[in-house]
């Protein structure tokens, strides 16, 4: 088990998830809002995505980071910032026999320029979302090829930024040890992904095999989406990992109850506090992560 853990609260992601929920932040300002909420419930991490303000759909806007990024800096809170590297490899396959006839959901750019926030604003941690995976039951697919990732990871270690390598499935974490193993990433921080169709899905035993599976003495920590939210930080701390909570993966504080990136926060220390560990602080959390505060 972890005595010390890292909580990373995802605040608003990048799914249709603000026509479910009005306390999904949408606006710069709001998520910016939700970080400072997310911080003084006891996150030590916030991890980032943006919206178009008018739409409330995903964006890749990099004025948007910068003022999400500025306003949680002149905050009167200290927290960790991780940024989303991972919009940009979204393609929708064509109906029936049309595949090539790519829907409007397909957002799809080179490795580099998805980074253009990043290489921007340097927060301390991105991530980099380690293959590609049919996304739910649709036509959808997450496109991250074996070049596009290392492109990617080479420049996010150029940078001087932490990576934090998501993991949606087992061959995704087979492939960042060979990214580890060829130099191109320097001590990453590892998210196990778990849930989301048709990835690993959030149970026990799947996340046991990952973990079973990551380098000797890495940093991880996992989730599961939506109900398993809080059984998977659970079983995540259990393992020797961090965790990740927040309305990116889950809208629901209890069930039919929508809840709030605080909330949700709260939820979780108390579920670490009753289990005997202890959650750190942002400053902590650096030391623990090799991070340099920026």
């Amino acid at each position: 088990m972890n005595q010390e853990i890292i909580i990373t609260c995802a605040l608003t992601g990048a799914g249709d998830t603000a026509s479910k929920s009005h306390l999904v932040p949408v606006t710069p300002q709001q998520i910016a809002t939700a970080a400072v909420e997310a911080a003084k419930a006891g996150a030590t991490v916030v991890h980032c995505h943006v919206r178009d303000p008018q739409t409330g759909r995903f964006s890749r806007d990099v004025s948007l980071y910068r003022e999400v990024m500025e306003r949680i800096r002149e905050a009167d809170v200290d927290i960790i910032v991780n940024l989303t590297a991972g919009m940009g490899g979204d393609l929708e396959i064509g109906p029936g026999e049309a595949p090539m006839e790519f829907g409007p959901g397909t957002d799809l750019i080179g490795p580099l320029e998805r980074l253009a926030h990043v290489e921007q604003l340097l927060p301390e941690i991105c991530t980099l979302d380690c293959g590609t995976l049919n996304f739910g039951d649709g036509n959808s697919i997450y496109v991250s090829t074996p070049s596009q990732l290392r492109a990617g990871a080479k420049r996010i270690t150029e940078l001087g930024v932490k990576a934090e390598l998501e993991i949606f499935d087992t061959g995704h974490l087979w492939f960042a040890k060979q990214m580890i193993k060829e130099g191109l990433l320097d001590d990453p921080l590892f998210q196990l992904c778990l849930g989301i169709p048709w990835g690993a899905p959030a149970d026990t035993a799947t996340m046991k095999a990952m973990v079973d599976n990551l380098p000797a003495g890495a940093t991880w920590a996992g989730f599961g989406i939506g109900r398993m939210q809080m059984p998977m930080a659970a079983q995540a701390v259990l393992l020797g990992g961090n965790v990740r909570v927040g309305l990116e993966d889950n809208l629901y504080l209890d069930r039919g109850v929508l809840a709030s990136n605080g909330q949700l926060v709260e939820r979780a220390v108390e579920i670490m506090s009753r289990l005997g560990a202890r959650v750190l602080t942002p400053a902590e959390g650096r030391a623990k992560m090799n991070l340099t505060r920026r």
